[in-house]
């Protein structure tokens, strides 16, 4: 059996890449726990019954590892995966610290997952939490349809940031209940983040934040180049999960209903949309699914061939674990014991 590392283990993505690996009866003996700086004694939880001892990614020995799975930040992952590689170790990077290298390969299950096996330098990127979602209700439509234009408007909680963003939604929120100062409270994000709307995901890249500009490069890179991308990224006062709302544009006459049923044959991919009150799935439904779901499909009569939709998933689960474990299971295939 592969031993596997998890870089991260105590992020929200690496916890649920713990799950994942868990849940599909990966023996804790075969997984490795890393976390940056971590000290003797930490520990994490492996499913209900085990535990693992969490050591320190900054002096790990990657020989002992077969495959890396970064769920860390993008320096971190810039900063340890070439000693990952260096040692022999496959790598899967979460971190969307290699999203712009041409060299390694940009995989998304339902697309182009064949790829794993063509990683020349072992390394393998997945795409945001926020592409997945996009993309895995259209495998079937751009097969059918060709797609030539998307825009998408993002709706994400404050679990893009991680932990302490989180906290930071809950230490003002209740500071606000109590009738507290939030001054100083205001540590991840610029603006006011509980009861509010803040228009910006990442840094400012010119006229767009890393986050837009990130969207639209990783969608160009699964579907082609020729495809036309706008995305607009806003966090809310939420704690896990991400909404948005796409437009799309095919290249050939796409009937919404018949749409909705490739999109209903799409495995990972739930159609709930019923033309009435509450017909729609939201945030607080989704916390822990595997699957995305697709609601409020429509004909777009703003343009010859279009169509739109409202979907909702568990961005850290269905947008980004669940992904990176389908490339961990295809890359064992290949990989020697």
């Amino acid at each position: 059996m592969n031993k596997i590392a998890v870089a991260g283990v105590q992020s929200s993505i690496g916890r649920e890449i713990l799950s994942f690996l868990e849940e599909n009866g990966y023996k804790a003996k075969d997984i490795i726990a890393l976390e940056p700086g971590s000290v003797l004694g930490n520990m994490v939880s492996y499913g209900e019954e085990e535990d693992l001892d969490v050591l320190n990614l900054n002096d790990f020995d990657f020989s002992k590892a077969d495959i890396v799975l970064f769920a860390t930040t993008e320096t971190i992952a810039k900063q340890f995966a070439p000693k990952a590689l260096a040692k022999g170790c496959k790598v899967i990077d979460c971190s969307q610290a290699y999203v712009g290298d041409s060299d390694v390969p940009l995989v998304m299950s339902g697309y182009n997952l064949e790829l794993v096996h063509q990683a020349s330098k072992g390394l393998i990127a997945v795409p945001s939490a926020a592409v997945a979602q996009i993309l895995l209700p259209l495998q079937k439509v751009q097969k059918e349809y060709g797609i030539k234009r998307i825009i998408v408007s993002t709706y994400t909680s404050t679990s893009v940031y991680g932990k302490e963003a989180m906290d930071e939604l809950f230490t003002q929120t209740r500071k606000i209940y109590m009738n507290d100062t939030l001054v100083d409270d205001q540590k991840v994000f610029n603006k006011q983040i509980a009861f509010n709307v803040i228009p910006q995901v990442g840094d400012f890249i010119g006229e767009e934040t890393q986050n837009e500009w990130s969207m639209n490069a990783e969608v160009k890179r699964i579907l082609g180049g020729d495809v036309k991308v706008h995305a607009n990224c806003a966090v809310i006062p939420a704690f896990i999960g991400n909404g948005q709302f796409v437009n799309v544009e095919c290249e050939h006459d796409a009937d919404v209903d018949e749409v909705r049923k490739l999109m209903k044959q799409t495995s990972g991919v739930v159609v709930f949309d019923k033309n009435l009150d509450g017909g729609y799935v939201t945030l607080a439904d989704i916390q822990g699914e595997d699957n995305i779901y697709v609601s409020r499909l429509r004909q777009d009569v703003s343009v010859e061939s279009g169509f739109s939709f409202w979907c909702i998933a568990d961005d850290l689960r269905a947008g980004v674990a669940k992904n990176a474990f389908a490339v961990l299971k295809e890359l064992t295939t290949s990989t020697t014991h």
